[in-house]
């Protein structure tokens, strides 16, 4: 059966191989622009596709980018948040050597954010022997595994939450238990409450000991308050290259690592590669236990 009908190719315009197969075989497809790196993408057909075939408003993403554009176009830094994000962690890394950003959503759906967040941090910035160092964390699970080393482990973070003023839905947590006082004091509260509670608690606990820490809040999930975040943080990698004098559009320093790969399995083109990888192999040094 004629499968065109059932695919759709997000690529380049003109070349590569993805879009040789869709001429090829009459798939329709939509462009990404020229220049827009994958870690960039996520506000163009890559990403926009995906949302409205999941239900998420493409429309409504690309309002919230285009508000938060001007909000974050401003050339005071007092009065752009994008600018004034990379400022304050340019500052904590050359006065303070705290090199480690840890992106912590107070929100499960936020965790593949966070992941994202950290690639677009880590390959724009990541040149000429400077740049930050991203991880994902969640909150609150993350509290259990990772707050001990925040609060008393090497001074090299900036701790950055983001935390949700409405989640849409809650849940009531009961009254029982009335005779144990570890736990009656819940009932009644939400989990919405928290949650909010655990944030706030960590974000003072830190702040207690003088261990920099920032909060971004959204106000609710959608598609809207996404497009927002997205666009934040795309316009403050920007900025922050600026800053360190890099191109936060590029990433050189992943190229040898696939012009390796190609030269292992045969690319045409790639033969010296080959060669390379092979005499690295008689010098390298192992030890089997």
């Amino acid at each position: 059966p004629d499968a065109s009908g059932r695919f759709i190719a997000t690529t380049d315009p003109e070349k590569g191989n993805l879009r040789k197969i869709a001429d090829e075989n009459g798939l329709r497809s939509l462009p990404i622009p020229s220049g827009v790196g994958g870690r960039y993408s996520v506000l163009s057909p890559v990403g926009l596709l995906l949302a409205e075939v999941i239900g998420v408003s493409a429309d409504e993403m690309l309002r919230g980018a285009r508000d938060i554009h001007k909000r974050c176009s401003d050339a005071e830094v007092w009065k752009n948040p994008a600018y004034l994000f990379g400022v304050l962690l340019y500052i904590m890394e050359r006065e303070e050597k705290r090199t480690m950003n840890v992106m912590v959503p107070y929100a499960d759906g936020l965790k593949p954010c966070a992941e994202w967040f950290c690639q677009l941090w880590a390959e724009s910035l990541g040149k000429l022997g400077t740049g930050l160092t991203p991880y994902p964390s969640l909150g609150t699970t993350d509290q259990h595994s990772q707050l001990q080393l925040w609060m008393e482990g090497p001074e090299d973070k900036v701790v950055i939450f983001i935390k949700v003023d409405d989640y849409g839905v809650d849940m009531e947590i009961p009254k029982v238990f009335h005779d144990m006082d570890g736990l009656n004091y819940l009932g009644g509260h939400t989990l919405s409450e928290l949650i909010k509670a655990e944030q706030e608690s960590t974000e003072l606990a830190l702040a207690k000991i003088k261990r920099p820490n920032m909060t971004i809040s959204i106000p609710r999930i959608d598609a809207y308050h996404m497009g927002q975040l997205f666009h934040f943080f795309q316009m403050a990698t920007a900025f922050t290259g600026f800053l360190y004098n890099v191109n936060p559009f590029d990433q050189p320093g992943v190229e040898e690592g696939k012009n390796f790969t190609y030269g292992m399995m045969g690319k045409k083109g790639f033969e010296a590669k080959k060669e390379e990888v092979e005499k690295a192999r008689e010098k390298k040094m192992c030890w089997r236990v």
